[in-house]
Parts: C-alpha cells; sequence; structure tokens
C-alpha cells in the first residue's frame, strides 16, 4: 500500500502561513520555518496590541480633559467626581472630544458641574 502524506492539507497550511507572512524581510516571508514562528509571534503581539490600544486612548482622553478642565481652575479628579455626584453620565471619550472640538460647551459643562 502506498504511503499518504495528506499533501493537500500540509500545502494548505503552509500556503496559508506564508500568505500571512507576506510583506516580512528576507527568509521570513519564504521560508516556511522561519515564517511559523515570525506569524505566531505577531499575532501574540497583535493580541496583546489590542489590549495596549485600550488602554492608551483611555490615557489620552484622561489627559485631554485634565487639560481642559485645569484652565477652568479644577482638576481631573475634582471634575470627574463632580460629575457623578450630578448624575451626568458622559464617557471620557465624549469628555476628551468636547474639551478638544467645542471648548465653549465644554467651559459650560465644567461650569455647570462647578
Amino acid at each position: 500500500m502506498p504511503r499518504s502524506v495528506n499533501a493537500v492539507a500540509s500545502r494548505a497550511r503552509r500556503k496559508r502561513i506564508l500568505k500571512q507572512a507576506k510583506g516580512f524581510y528576507g527568509k521570513r516571508k519564504n521560508v516556511y520555518t522561519v515564517a511559523k514562528n515570525v506569524v505566531e509571534k505577531g499575532m501574540t503581539y497583535s493580541y496583546v496590541g489590542r489590549k495596549l490600544k485600550k488602554r492608551e486612548y483611555r490615557q489620552l482622553w484622561i489627559a485631554r480633559i485634565n487639560a481642559g478642565v485645569r484652565e477652568e481652575g479644577m482638576t481631573y479628579s475634582q471634575f470627574i467626581n463632580k460629575l457623578s455626584v450630578k448624575g451626568i453620565d458622559l464617557n471620557r471619550k465624549v469628555l476628551a472630544d468636547m474639551a478638544m472640538n467645542e471648548p465653549e460647551s465644554f467651559k459650560a459643562l465644567v461650569a455647570s458641574v462647578k
């Protein structure tokens, strides 16, 4: 009986990895064993990166809100506390966008909270 190697599936597996490694430098793009390791490493970086992106954006929004609030003579923590006490439910993304693009309405919001 002839040896069965399942060439179709193994070729498809290699092809999928090499397709993912397209654009990499040197052997990383065309040598399967190297590409497999690099693609796997890249996948872990992309997974971690999605978590880091959320963290970094929140940090940016807080910095922008803090800068806008300090012009009005208040700190970020005081502002967020007074917002929650007043029952105003605006997330940090919206607040940061207001502070950047609509400073007049943001000043009105800060004045209403004071």
